[in-house]
Formats: structure tokens, C-alpha cells, sequence
């Protein structure tokens, strides 16, 4: 799937995105039928331990993102910019956002809004890479907000996060992210867009959803945003599966006969 199929859901269906950040999981997702992929910045909280987004840099977007894209058939990936690449350093973001599609092999990018955030966006679409807005909540810059709070709650927020979705919109991006954006506020959005809207935390009426999948999947413990539901809790099944193991190689029930090697008698009576 590539942008332009996504594109035409607009008003036909609803859109699923998922975020994966490896191999087997991208997989899963794929073979789901999910229609996009985010290799998210979220890399930085679910898998390597880190406590803020920005603290994840391009040498690990891009290594995650080639082992997603390994996995992927049918899937859009989508590459989530990180904060140094196009924030930090505007004038690298074109170079830093082909990293993504050439090397990476992803079929977008993705950018949080911030203050020279039309300029950049600009730039990378004129060279050629489709772009995925994202407003709201934008963890990046969560600090210039206010800490991780829902945005657009009064009426003049509101309206700055419509005109930078149509600012966006008539830039050429072909989808937008809201991120923790009232219900009513995303809907008014949505209808007002020609393309798009991919909620979290923005209620039903966006085109479609987008979840972390270590929050789906009940993989990460440290905290659960009132937005995410739970599919499945699988922390403590692994866990319990991971203490079985344990239990049996320290009473030697593991490995048995059938996970086990052998040699013909004959063989080894030569090493006497």
C-alpha cells in the first residue's frame, strides 16, 4: 500500500495504523491487515528504556525502521522523524528524511509540529517524500505545552490546530495525526480536511485510529494513557511463562530427551 491508496479511504472506510518496531511484530501487524505501520519515536519509552522521546536519534529510526520494512507486504511504513533530525537541525531534515525511504525503504515520513514546522515540511515534500502531518499533543515538544496534556480544550487552541491542519493539508501532506484532541475539535478537523485525520486520544470521528503497540498488546507497565485500550495483557503471561522456564532448568525437567541430541553408541565407544 502506498500513500495515495491511503488517501482514497478518505470517506470510504475507516484507516488502522499500528506502530511496530521490529521484525516479529511488524510481521503480526502486517499478516493483521493493519493498513500503516508508524516506526515510532514511542521506540524510546516501550523498547529501549528511555524516558523521553527525544533522546532516540536517527542511528536507531533507521535501524528499526529496515528491520520493519524487512517484514512488511502490504503495509504503508511510516518513519517517524525523530526530534534531532528535522527540530535540532532543520536544514538536515530533506537529507535526513530521504535517509528514511532510501535506505530504510519506508513509503513516508512523519513530523510533529513545532515552530519552523510548515518550512521543513515544505522542504521534504518538494523533494519528492510523502509527508504525515501530526498536531496536538506533540511529544516532543510536550515541554512547550505544558507537560503531556490534552490540547485544543478552548476555543482560540482549537482554532490554531485547524488552521495548522489546513496549512498542512494544503502544503501536500497526505494524512494528519491528532494526537489528545477533543472529540468535537477532531471531528470539525476532519470534515474541514480533504485527507486523513489518524486519531489518538482524538475521539471516534477521525478517518482513523493509531495505538502504540506495546500499549495494545499490555507489554508496557510504566504507565497506561487514558486512551489506550488493552487487547490483550501479555506482560504477565510472559512473565509466568519466563518463571516456569526458570523452575525447570534449575530442577533439570529442561531440557528432556526430545529437546535433546544423541550419538550412536558405537560412535562414542570410540572415545574410550
Amino acid at each position: 500500500m502506498d500513500y495515495k491508496e491511503i488517501l482514497a479511504l478518505k470517506n470510504k472506510r475507516k484507516i488502522t495504523m499500528l506502530t511496530a518496531y521490529d521484525y516479529p511484530l511488524a510481521a503480526l501487524v502486517d499478516r493483521a491487515g493493519i493498513d500503516m505501520i508508524l516506526v515510532g519515536d514511542s521506540l524510546a519509552n516501550v523498547v529501549l528504556g528511555l524516558d523521553s522521546t527525544t533522546k532516540v536519534g536517527m542511528s536507531e529510526m533507521i535501524h528499526h525502521a529496515k528491520a520493519v520494512t524487512r517484514a512488511v507486504k502490504e503495509a504503508l511504513v511510516v518513519g517517524d522523524m525523530p526530534y534531532e533530525s528535522y527540530q535540532v537541525n532543520p536544514e538536515e531534515s530533506v537529507k535526513n528524511a530521504r535517509r528514511f525511504i532510501d535506505e530504510a525503504k519506508c513509503g513516508a515520513v512523519k513530523l510533529e509540529w513545532f515552530e519552523r514546522c510548515l518550512e521543513v515540511t515544505g522542504q521534504i515534500i518538494k523533494a519528492g517524500i510523502p509527508v504525515m502531518g501530526h498536531i496536538g499533543l506533540t511529544p516532543q515538544t510536550a515541554d512547550k505545552l505544558g507537560g503531556f496534556k490534552v490540547q485544543g480544550k478552548d476555543a482560540e487552541a482549537a482554532k490554531r490546530l485547524i488552521e495548522q491542519a489546513l496549512a498542512l493539508e494544503n502544503l501536500g501532506c497526505f494524512s494528519i495525526v491528532l494526537e489528545c484532541v477533543p472529540d468535537k475539535i477532531a471531528g470539525m478537523i476532519t470534515q474541514k480536511l480533504k485527507i486523513p485525520t489518524i486519531g489518538i486520544g482524538a475521539g471516534i470521528n477521525c478517518d482513523g485510529q493509531v495505538l502504540v503497540i506495546h500499549d495494545l498488546l499490555g507489554l508496557f507497565e510504566r504507565f497506561t494513557p487514558k486512551f489506550v485500550k488493552k487487547y490483550i495483557n501479555l506482560s504477565p503471561m510472559i512473565l509466568q511463562a519466563l518463571e516456569e522456564y526458570r523452575k525447570e532448568v534449575t530442577e533439570m525437567k529442561f531440557p528432556g530427551k526430545e529437546h535433546s541430541f544423541t550419538i550412536k553408541e558405537e560412535e562414542l565407544k570410540k572415545l574410550d
